[in-house]
């Protein structure tokens, strides 16, 4: 997820941090309920009858953080009218770093929410009625950041060494890197998202997202930091996924799939030709630079983020149970998860998996 930092001309400030935080908290977000009147059967991604009438579904999702390139195909699919083409009036609301997604969803205040794998079996286990219906990146993001020159050449050189990480490691993947790599909990340092206390001393590691971070480590330290992706070690989760209720899919299947697929457009959109989407997400996020915009896609390309995987033959947005389980039992070595916990319940496929040519705009 993005940086915040103390310079007004890079990312974006602390001051503005916390001002959006709040915002993001006390924008009054108002629930978005779809309309009953739904079919109950799956669509095509072709533009759906509803559209054709003129009727569009009033439906809110809400992104894990505040706009950038990583909610793209989102932004795009507003943009080229593709959301309308399939019926629905979308509304995309920013999250951000006090914005507890799962609450709203459940709470009723949003239809869809920008989840990551990791959360959504937690979630099984915890008794919370959501379930994943897509997964727009194949590869998580995540990165953990080292200096150079201090001799740590791969991840288990960082043994011993202070990490910044968010509270929300303590439970994905953190206990994956202790399992892994004998890593253990009083190298913790508490993450601000400010690179100060990074770049102040080299002996500090500290998380990242591979789109975004490491660019702003350079701008801003005028270094060329060690980067390891934690996707390449072996915790292979989803991310970027669209989450939503479990009495949604059942009771209005159509809405879910029409917005799955009009979603999965936009992210080959986007792809494609991102001005138009690029264009909404600086206007929810100023702060937003182009410069960090195409860096971002330029990681989606070069580490098979978005099109990799299970994406080449399925197309975007794609999952398999293969992918879920070994991600499963991964964690489950690791001490996150329950070993009896019936994690199939966290996801569906019903809605993907339709090839990459069932999704060209």
């Amino acid at each position: 997820m993005s940086y915040f930092q103390e310079s007004s001309d890079r990312g974006v400030s602390r001051r503005k941090f916390i001002q959006y935080g709040s915002l993001a908290l006390g924008s009054g977000i108002v629930a978005a309920c779809s309309n009953g009147g739904g079919s109950s059967t799956t669509s095509s991604p072709g533009a759906s009858p509803v559209a054709s009438a003129g009727k569009l579904d009033k439906v809110t999702m809400s992104t894990n953080w505040f706009a950038e390139a990583e909610h793209g195909g989102f932004y795009q699919a507003v943009a080229k009218g593709i959301y309308k083409d399939h019926g629905l009036d979308v509304t995309l609301k920013m999250g951000g770093p006090q914005v507890n997604g799962t609450q709203l969803l459940m709470g009723g205040a949003i239809d869809f929410f920008m989840g990551y794998g990791a959360d959504a079996i937690v979630s099984v286990e915890s008794g919370i009625p959501k379930v994943t219906v897509a997964a727009l990146f194949q590869k998580d993001p995540q990165v953990l950041i080292a200096h150079p020159g201090v001799g740590v050449k791969d991840l288990a050189d960082l043994k011993g060494k202070p990490i910044l990480m968010s509270t929300q490691a303590y439970t994905t993947y953190w206990p994956y890197l202790k399992s892994k790599y004998g890593f253990t909990d009083d190298q913790k340092r508490n993450y601000n998202f400010n690179p100060g206390p990074f770049l102040a001393d080299k002996n500090i590691a500290q998380q990242g997202y591979v789109s975004s971070e490491p660019n702003i480590i350079r701008k801003v330290g005028k270094i060329e930091p060690v980067v390891f992706l934690l996707a390449d070690s072996g915790y292979a989760p989803y991310a970027t996924t669209i989450e939503t209720r479990k009495e949604l899919v059942e009771k209005n299947p159509d809405l879910v799939q029409r917005f799955v697929d009009a979603s999965i457009i936009g992210w080959y959109s986007y792809l494609k030709d991102p001005a138009p989407g690029d264009a909404l997400i600086k206007k929810d996020n100023p702060e937003m630079t182009d410069d960090q915009l195409v860096y971002a896609r330029s990681t989606f390309d070069k580490y098979k983020i978005v099109n990799g995987g299970d994406a080449e033959a399925k197309g975007i947005g794609a999952m398999t149970d293969e992918r879920w389980k070994t991600f499963f039992d991964s964690m489950v070595t690791a001490g996150v998860f329950k070993a009896g916990t019936d994690y199939k319940q966290a996801y569906t496929l019903k809605f993907v998996n339709k090839g990459p040519q069932a999704y060209q705009a």
